[in-house]
């Protein structure tokens, strides 16, 4: 066989053109960009509202580099509280087509409008009464004639030099795909704990589902003396609770305040501290940062950042502390 699967790499490259190259790549697509921005008008809201009363998902398809742009934006959706996913056109003609029921929305991605394998599978789709929603870059191609609706993704130019390679083309679609995931995503209302639920295995889902009263100590775990405690009993509590802090506690278990490895630290440097006989009340540190139980776990995780500690207590309403946890309560639970 005598077919080459790639040219020789030159014996010496320029930087200066590799850099030349880059910005002219990305000027061109920010350009593409940039001339979507007028074309979202009443066929993008007609598309919006179309999406918002389906009661079926919405199905994404394309070929070749538009399919993944298609796969793309169907994921995007997903997340973002629109039901939906993808369906490759070949494969639909070869029994996938099942897949898509009546009260389905379909979105075909083509930038020609006039792929084969999506022309193919249309009849189908139109004999189903499915609404069809196209992305191409010629509203009298084939695709956009026989949509209820097109979206015009078309561009001056491609990005690839040889004007061959799908690339401010594809990036096009993309953009408008954000858009429209976005646009659906502000009218559903849909929140930052929605998201959460459908990532709950990512480090977002820890970030905006993982709760302070999931991961803190509770009960006999939590270190507490009262404030007549001596020091030797408060460091005995917080080295059998390893914390590196206790909670100093009224008989009713309200807050009073806490002390700490640097209240500590303080008093053995202050001379005029008679650590044999000083109580703890005397050393604690009054009015400490403190959380709810019902806060985010990332709340804590900003709290001790910004104010260069390592642990916090949890308090109640009546200000009772209920729970405490620290840093590497945070890292244990892949918060921080």
């Amino acid at each position: 066989m005598n077919a080459r699967i790639a040219p020789p790499a030159p014996a010496a490259v320029d930087p200066i053109a590799l850099v030349t190259s880059a910005r002219r790549v990305i000027g061109i697509e920010a350009e593409a960009i940039r001339l979507l921005e007028p074309r979202i008008d009443g066929d993008f809201v007609a598309a919006c509202q179309l999406i918002l009363k389906c009661e079926g998902r919405v199905v994404c398809s394309g070929m070749g580099k538009s399919g993944h742009i298609a796969r793309k934006i169907a994921a995007t959706l997903a997340s973002t509280g629109t039901p939906a996913f993808f369906v490759h056109p070949g494969e639909a003609s070869h029994g996938d087509l099942g897949m898509i029921q009546p009260q389905d929305i379909v979105i075909a991605i083509s930038y020609s409008g006039e792929t084969d394998e999506l022309l193919f599978i249309l009849p189908v789709l139109k004999r189903q009464g499915i609404p069809l929603i196209a992305m191409t870059g010629n509203v009298r191609s084939s695709l956009g004639r026989e949509a209820d609706l097109n979206l015009d993704v078309s561009i001056p130019v491609e990005a690839c030099p040889l004007g061959l390679a799908p690339t401010a083309s594809t990036t096009a679609a993309l953009v408008v795909g954000d858009a429209l995931a976005v646009a659906l995503l502000e009218a559903r209302g849909f929140t930052s704990d929605d998201f959460a639920r459908s990532h709950p295995a990512g480090s977002l889902g820890r970030r905006l589902l993982l709760h302070i009263a999931d991961i803190m100590h509770k009960d006999d775990a939590v270190p507490r003396v009262p404030p007549g405690a001596s020091v030797t009993q408060a460091l005995m509590e917080m080295t059998h609770k390893q914390l590196g802090m206790t909670a100093v506690v009224d008989d009713a278990g309200h807050l009073l305040g806490v002390f700490t490895d640097g209240d500590l630290r303080r008093a053995l440097d202050d001379h005029a501290v008679d650590l044999r006989n000083a109580t703890v009340a005397e050393l604690m540190t009054r009015g400490p940062k403190t959380i709810g139980a019902d806060k985010l776990a990332i709340e804590a995780a900003q709290l001790m950042e910004k104010h260069q500690i390592h642990a916090l207590l949890v308090i109640d309403e009546s200000h009772k502390v209920v729970g405490a946890l620290n840093i590497h309560d945070l890292l244990r639970a892949r918060v921080v």
